[in-house]
């Protein structure tokens, strides 16, 4: 099974490669429609096997995004990564287009929008498998010598129809393609044949009792055509949101009324002396 790849010698296209990477992993400002989840409530949220995405503020999310999230990370928990040599605190294990396959904890995510995709129907021995497929990634590098399939993450809209912008992800040499962060989970859920978005094909059973009669096949689609996207539309995950997991009461909302948010937003003038020398406070 293919892997990401190590790093290479130094080169002029590996150094170029280099620079257009960390210029693309640069944090940019991001306007938000809604407000992030908070670290403590999606940590209650979490279970081994679990994708979080998340709506990144760098460059490079910025152009993934028109594939809708624009990072991906695997929740395989702290428990598998005991024997890792990682801080305690780290329970994910995610790509990262200049630093390699590595963990982090759940503070990494801490202001970012994020949404928990769960897989349906694993068992203990394929949550097992899945989580030393992942962490027996870390410390893989990307490939960043072909610049071409880092250059084609200027564009936040590549200038093509919406129905090939799939295939760009598996344009050039096809490592630093697999630099998406959803490719590496992909693979470790190929690992146990889980699937994502897989291909149907309709066979005829040509039977003579049944002439209508067909049946449908699955096929693995091939680990570099996932976007982070994908695990959220998928039909094969379900999708838990920690507001409503921990108890969600409408009726419990505090709402502001309009004289409130006025008061709020009023400038606070400062203290004034009347012509007796008193002090008086204006409110």
């Amino acid at each position: 099974m293919p892997d990401l790849s190590a790093r290479a010698a130094p080169s002029a296209s590996g150094w170029i490669g280099e620079r257009l990477a960390r210029f693309l992993a640069a944090p940019v400002h991001a306007h938000g429609s809604a407000p992030a989840t908070r670290c403590d409530r999606l940590q209650a949220c979490l279970q081994p096997g679990d994708v979080l995405l998340v709506e990144g503020h760098s460059r490079i999310s910025t152009a993934v995004k028109y594939l809708t999230w624009s990072h991906a990370a695997l929740y395989v928990g702290p428990a598998a990564l005991d024997r890792a040599g990682v801080p305690k605190s780290h329970c994910f294990v995610e790509a990262d287009i200049t630093d390699g396959v590595r963990t982090v904890g759940v503070e990494a995510f801490e202001g970012f929008h994020t949404r928990i995709c769960r897989p349906i129907g694993l068992d203990a021995d394929d949550l097992r498998s899945l989580s030393s497929y992942a962490v027996s990634r870390l410390g893989h590098r990307y490939d960043l010598r072909n610049v071409f399939d880092l250059a084609r993450y200027l564009l936040p809209t590549p200038p093509v129809p919406q129905r090939f912008r799939r295939r760009l992800l598996s344009l050039g040499s096809g490592d630093p393609a697999r630099a998406i962060c959803s490719t590496l989970i992909a693979l470790a859920f190929e690992t146990i044949d889980y699937p994502i978005l897989p291909q149907v094909h309709t066979l005829s059973l040509d039977a003579p009792d049944c002439p209508g009669c067909t049946e449908e096949l699955l096929r693995l689609r091939h680990h570099s055509l996932y976007a982070p996207r994908d695990f959220d539309v998928s039909p094969y995950f379900a999708v838990v949101k920690p507001t409503l997991e921990t108890g969600f009461d409408f009726h419990a909302l505090a709402w502001a009324s309009t004289d409130s948010l006025e008061r709020a937003s009023a400038p606070q003038l400062p203290s004034v002396a009347s012509r007796s020398g008193c002090t008086i406070s204006i409110q």
